[in-house]
């Protein structure tokens, strides 16, 4: 039976999720203005690479507590959590839940050491569920407390340095990414931080690390060896940090993050006698973990303590009750909601079956493997006997299996004499001995013992008992009769993987040695599940008897097999958590949601997280196989390189402009959208007014007459023209600014600019031509003349530049890699292999011309290529990405744009488009570029062949 569940209403969350949104609402008030800058970043609607509301949401919540409550700030709302309520959780005071304003029992934001000597630790803990992204929500907060200190060096409120500390080797290795140095930073490979950031971010310094680091060292240790002559005495706390921390010891205090913070907590007091071996050990390493942090924080100061779980309960043998949250939590996204919000699989698990029982059999399958067992089916501690084990699953191993086979080939018959990742069956296993047979049986691979004679294959004629010392193994493979197609491992290719537990641990807890033994061999198999061209590639089936390790981040588990008891939920949330990761992020063009994906898990009994079941003979939508749209290393002649274009650079040393107001897109007053009159009439629930003679009560027509009257159209252009010139004098480096005695130069050469737009390129269709005052199209108009505006050639200024993106000043088209369900297209004359193909078929006739025109030498989709431009709508920072990029055979570049109807914000996206073509082309280090526009896919072809370089 399961254990009893129970609910945890955490009190401190709720409230703080209430206040954090108000607090959005209000546009961040009261946020520094660089951590303004990177929350508008981060929630920007237009963003390549969309976070999800539950990161964004997690990093607010600390941010809103550090420089909100942290700094005795009172937002103008009312907010649940009252700072004198928040300052009590600070001294480590537990608040009751007696009123509104007030937060939980659970709620203690200090973590207060036994040692009495030493401070206390600071604490906030954020709940991020399996697959919802906590390394990116790391990375928002090193980016934040980084680029604050950065702009600000002497505010000590944000670290300069972090710490970031993790359980094992594998979690270690796949969080460098967090290091601003990395070649693979997820700073800018997903985004976080504006190039005009990124100097203040790599200002700071990160170091990860495991909590192995922490544990003491040997009075008679000196270079990494021990010697019998040398005893320095205990390591004091400035040894240690210095030792644990090396350059980060020396910037005062560090921001810590801890991954998987689950296992640092203070153990309470237990009986040792009845605690498992690896209750013993979990201990020990949260002893080891938390004490460390003890001794920096004394040592160095830590400002603040953030932990990031998916579990962050308190595990058996911690001396708390099992499953109770941690204290501190103050961010919650839970697999619940994980689950319901597309973000991992969606776990299918059996509802029925044809037996008729209530509980399906495959529901709770250890239940029904262990029930009835006879006095021969048992070992001596009661356990069953793997032979028993093997005989009462098979059937839903069989059935788990088949499902996995079915979708193996229709994955490889979408892609023929290709290889393809295959999707990963994991089985659970209750221990040692019936994770081996379940292995054989499925593998065909046995390892048997042999004498030395044998294992060297030729004559030996040592003694007998030389030979026995000399005892070797030899492995032996085609013993498989289940799927041997599928799953049996062969001397070159291991596609069924068994995990040994303790070889694993091994070289998880620290790196193994130049001579890769067993255990780091194994260790990075593991780690490489699903990963092209590494060694756990092919593996098809893992059997394990633990969940695999943490920080295990394979992403084509579709199967999951549960073969022993799961006491508790959180048990099975652990390990159906190894499945829930997505192979595709890339939402639907239609929705734009994602799309399904799914687990199948057998013999786990949920009963507190959602599930689907699956109609009989109906596929679902994620059985359809992944396209995995990539860069081909082999065509590379058909690689594609473009400028990273931020903004641009006028300097106008003499203050000296023009524009070709003939070549701006024109503008329309829209009646339609922005009515110039509105009849109203009285409610029909509470009639005021007079009525007419018939009873009733007539319409009254409203207009802006009185708003015309007392506004004139030359007032009008005069404000227009004196915002661009405001926007011209102000916007730019320092260095590009005009000085504001020299605005009067440039008024009335922008105002007859203004002017002769106005005149010839605004339609009023039937409007009063003063609606040009109101703010959505006084905004459009100078946007656009902006965008036109150039230094004036014929009296020698220099011309418009572009400013490059400083980190990455070129892109090119070798390092797009993504999957997709949609179907796609396959390419001849692009580097990139294939092109989604969206629900219309523009893009499908374009790619279909650019293949066939003779003047093509290459093209791709600006799909994950991120060829964006620059460009503000109504005032709002956007970007625009056109559709393909094109190579013609004569060298010249076009970004090509296929678009049937036109809205006001496409022509003002091919406005921009032009000043970046124009101001690439001036710059002339990325050969000469052209804007085209097909609205009409058939004649892209012949429009090709009039570019002209």
């Amino acid at each position: 039976m399961l254990a009893q569940e129970e609910s945890d209403p955490l009190e401190l969350v709720n409230a703080l999720r209430d206040d954090v949104r108000r607090w959005r609402d209000a546009d961040w008030e009261g946020a520094t203005p660089v951590t303004k800058q990177l929350l508008r970043h981060w929630t920007r609607a237009d963003r390549s690479r969309r976070l999800f509301f539950c990161q964004c949401e997690a990093a607010e919540t600390v941010i809103y507590l550090t420089e909100i409550l942290g700094a005795g700030r009172t937002p103008r709302f009312k907010p649940r959590l009252a700072p004198d309520d928040f300052e009590l959780l600070r001294r480590g005071e537990r608040v009751s839940f007696v009123a509104e304003s007030r937060v939980g029992r659970y709620a203690s934001l200090v973590d207060v050491p036994n040692d009495p000597d030493l401070p206390p630790l600071f604490r906030y803990g954020c709940k991020m569920a399996t697959g919802s992204g906590k390394t990116i929500v790391m990375a928002m907060l090193v980016a934040w407390s980084f680029c604050n200190r950065g702009r600000v060096p002497g505010n000590d409120r944000f670290p300069n340095a972090a710490l970031i500390v993790c359980p094992n080797l594998t979690i270690k290795e796949r969080l460098q990414v967090l290091r601003p140095e990395h070649e693979a930073n997820y700073f800018e490979e997903f985004d976080l931080v504006p190039s005009s950031l990124m100097n203040e971010l790599r200002k700071g310094l990160v170091l990860v690390t495991n909590w192995h680091a922490f544990a003491p060292e040997s009075p008679h240790a000196e270079g990494g060896k021990t010697y019998a002559v040398v005893d320095k005495g205990d390591e004091s706390n400035q040894a240690f940090a210095k030792r644990v921390l090396g350059g980060l010891a020396d910037r005062g205090r560090i921001l810590v993050l801890n991954d998987e913070a689950h296992h640092a907590y203070r153990p309470a007091p237990a009986d040792d006698e009845q605690l498992t071996r690896e209750e013993r050990a979990e201990r020990e390493e949260a002893t080891v973990w938390i004490a460390g942090l003890d001794r920096i924080n004394a040592a160095v100061g830590v400002r603040c303590c953030i932990d990031v779980s998916a579990t962050p309960f308190y595990l058996q043998g911690s001396g708390y009750a099992e499953g109770s949250p941690l204290p501190w939590l103050v961010s919650d996204f839970g697999l619940v909601d994980a689950i319901e919000s597309g973000i991992v699989k969606i776990p299918r698990i059996p509802v029925s079956d044809t037996t008729g029982r209530p509980e399906p059999k495959y529901f709770a399958l250890w239940r029904h493997v262990t029930d009835r067992l006879s006095a021969g089916e048992k070992l001596p501690g009661g356990k069953p006997k793997p032979e028993v084990v093997w005989r009462n699953a098979e059937d839903a191993l069989a059935t788990l299996a088949s499902q996995w086979v079915e979708r193996f080939d229709r994955h490889a018959a979408a892609r023929p004499g290709q290889e393809i990742v295959p999707p990963v069956l994991i089985i659970v296993c209750d221990n040692t001995d019936i994770a081996e047979l379940f292995f054989e049986r499925i593998s065909g691979e046995r390892v048997v013992s042999i004498d030395g004679d044998e294992a060297d294959g030729e004559d030996n004629e040592e003694e007998p008992a030389t030979r026995q010392k000399k005892a070797k193994t030899k492995t032996l493979y085609g013993q498989s009769t289940f799927f041997s197609q599928y799953f049996a491992n062969t001397p070159h290719e291991k596609r069924t993987l068994r995990i040994d537990s303790r070889l694993l641990a091994e070289a998880e807890s620290a790196p193994g040695s130049s001579k890769k033994d067993a255990a780091e061999l194994l260790r990075e198999v593991v780690a490489s599940v699903g990963k092209r061209g590494l060694p756990g590639e092919h593996v098809r089936c893992v059997v394990s008897v633990q969940m695999l390790s943490e920080g295990w981040d394979a992403n084509n588990v579709t199967h999951i097999l549960g073969l022993r008891a799961f006491g508790s939920q959180l048990l099975c949330e652990q390990v159906v958590g190894r499945g829930l990761r997505r192979m595709d992020y890339t939402p639907d063009p239609v929705t734009g949601l994602l799309t399904e994906e799914y687990v199948d898990v057998y013999g786990v009994p949920f009963s507190i997280i959602p599930f689907k079941g699956r109609e009989t003979g109906a596929a679902a939508p994620d059985d359809a196989p992944k396209n995995h749209v990539r860069s081909l290393p082999e065509r590379e002649r058909y690689l594609i390189r473009f400028p990273v274009v931020e903004r641009y650079v006028p300097a106008l040393r003499s203050n000296l402009v023009h524009a070709d107001v003939d070549t701006i897109e024109p503008m329309v007053l829209e009646p339609d959208r922005n009515p110039t009159a509105v009849y109203v009439k009285p409610q029909v629930t509470h009639q005021v007014g007079t009525p007419d003679a018939g009873g009733g009560f007539r319409l009254e027509l409203q207009d802006r007459q009185a708003y015309y009257e007392s506004t004139h159209l030359q007032t009008i252009k005069f404000e227009i023209a004196r915002e661009v010139v405001r926007r011209l004098t102000e916007a730019g480096d320092a260095s590009a600014k005009l000085a504001l005695t020299s605005r009067h130069q440039l008024f009335p050469q922008v105002y007859r600019l203004v002017e002769a737009y106005v005149d010839t390129r605004v339609s009023a269709r039937g409007c009063d031509m003063r609606e040009l005052g109101l703010q959505t199209y006084a905004q459009r108009t100078s946007e656009r003349l902006l965008a036109a505006m150039e230094p004036n050639d014929d009296e020698g200024d220099p011309q418009l530049l572009p400013l490059l993106n400083k980190s990455r000043p070129m892109g090119d088209t070798s390092r797009v890699s993504f999957k997709t369900a949609r179907p796609c297209v396959p390419t001849t004359k692009s580097q990139i292999d294939q092109v989604v193909a969206d629900t219309q078929s523009w893009e499908q006739a374009a790619v279909f011309r650019l293949e066939q025109s003779p003047f093509v030498a290459a093209y791709a989709r600006n799909d994950h290529l991120e060829l964006s431009i620059p460009y503000e709508y109504l005032g709002t920072p956007s970007s625009y990405y056109p559709d393909f990029v094109v190579r013609l055979v004569n060298g010249h570049h076009v970004l090509l744009e296929i678009k049937g109807e036109e809205d006001e914000r496409d022509r003002m996206k091919h406005q921009f488009a032009r000043q970046w073509v124009s101001a690439v082309n001036r710059w002339g280090r990325a050969s000469q570029w052209s804007l085209l526009v097909c609205r009409d896919p058939q004649q892209l072809g012949t429009l090709l062949a009039k570019v002209k370089p």
